[in-house]
């Protein structure tokens, strides 16, 4: 597979990514700005709706926003290419506000705030092992190549295995949720085209 030159949808979500992250570090000395803006499913249950959209867009540190970016980047360039960037947009959000209220029906009493990009860029990576499953990755530790779909697998089930021992500080339901979100959406997408 030819990788090619990143399209403006994917560049427009790390850009905002980067600059959120900034504003981030800058105003939480200042202003609660997080606790603003973050997923709080208590809150987000009650109305507080903006959170489903804006808790991606912070992050819980330089290591976790690089993390994030490089997965989008890395297996959003082709889908973006493939469905265009309107398509690739909505697909995005979906998983990601999916992710928020899946984590967030589990989970309607807490107070704790979830930040990421996560659910949707597993949202992501689920539609580039269903779109292009033969493509060969190297997952670190394996360090041998494996097909995107089985790659896809593997990291479902290693969210499952986090989930229930308890990932620390990881809202691991809420990558789950962009998994499922993303499955769903592109299973009745596909239908609907046929």
């Amino acid at each position: 597979m030819r990788i090619r030159e990143t399209q403006n949808g994917l560049k427009n979500l790390i850009i905002a990514n980067v600059l959120v992250f900034i504003i981030q570090l800058l105003l939480d000395n200042i202003m609660p700005f997080t606790v603003y803006f973050a997923l709080i499913p208590k809150e987000f249950m009650k109305g507080y709706i903006w959170q489903g959209i804006t808790y991606m867009f912070l992050h819980g540190g330089f290591f976790h926003l690089i993390i994030n970016m490089y997965i989008l980047w890395m297996f959003g360039r082709e889908l973006e290419y493939l469905w265009g960037t309107k398509e690739f947009y909505k697909y995005y959000f979906i998983c990601g506000i999916g992710a928020a209220l899946i984590y967030s029906l589990f989970n309607m009493n807490s107070t704790i705030p979830v930040v990421g990009a996560s659910g949707a860029v597993f949202g992501i990576l689920l539609a580039f092992g269903l779109t292009f499953p033969r493509t060969k990755l190297i997952i670190f530790p394996l360090l041998i190549p494996i097909d995107a779909k089985y790659a896809v697998w593997i990291f479902g089930i290693m969210e499952l295995i986090f989930l229930f021992e308890g990932g620390g500080n990881v809202a691991h339901l809420a990558h789950l949720g962009g998994l499922a979100v993303g499955y769903i959406y592109l299973r009745w997408k596909r239908r609907k085209l046929y």
